[in-house]
């Protein structure tokens, strides 16, 4: 490793600092590999939200994923041109929207899901498989800890 671009030791013992810099190479690595096909890490969380959850209203996955209104329109409506989404007007109340994943849509998760795993296993290979699985609970645990309005996809 280069000296001049080593962390100093007093910030690599920070697991904080630690996670973040490892969170921004991973972001960046699957940012990039999202991007060749045209998609970003929001279309992805739209995607897979709806194969977890099922159908959603519009209003709804933004309040499920922290994104504002106006860019999940941005979002649903990409998606929805591709054809990896499906919106729908509410017969009840036609100003709620009904957003569902189509075969397409669950067949293009698939194929980030899988770029989305070899970046991972990129990022993550110094570790042994035990280890991380354990990083991943130990991750989980972290996350489970941080209150909802402060989680991000």
């Amino acid at each position: 490793m280069d000296s001049a671009r080593s962390a100093p030791p007093s910030l690599l013992d920070l697991s904080t600092y630690l996670l973040s810099r490892v969170g921004k190479t991973a972001r960046g690595r699957l940012a990039d590999r999202l991007a060749r096909r045209g998609m970003r890490l929001w279309d992805m969380a739209v995607l897979a939200a709806l194969a977890d959850f099922g159908p959603h209203a519009q209003r709804d996955l933004c309040v499920r994923l922290g994104i504002d209104a106006s860019d999940m329109a941005k979002v649903v409506e990409q998606l929805a041109c591709a054809g990896y989404v499906e919106r729908a007007r509410d017969a009840k109340d036609r100003r709620r929207v009904s957003v569902s994943l189509t075969p397409a849509g669950r067949t293009a998760l698939t194929e980030l899901d899988a770029e989305a795993r070899s970046v991972q296993d990129e990022v993550l290979a110094p570790l042994t498989p035990e280890e991380r699985r354990l990083l991943q609970e130990l991750l989980l645990r972290v996350h489970g800890g941080i209150p909802d309005g402060e989680r991000q996809p």
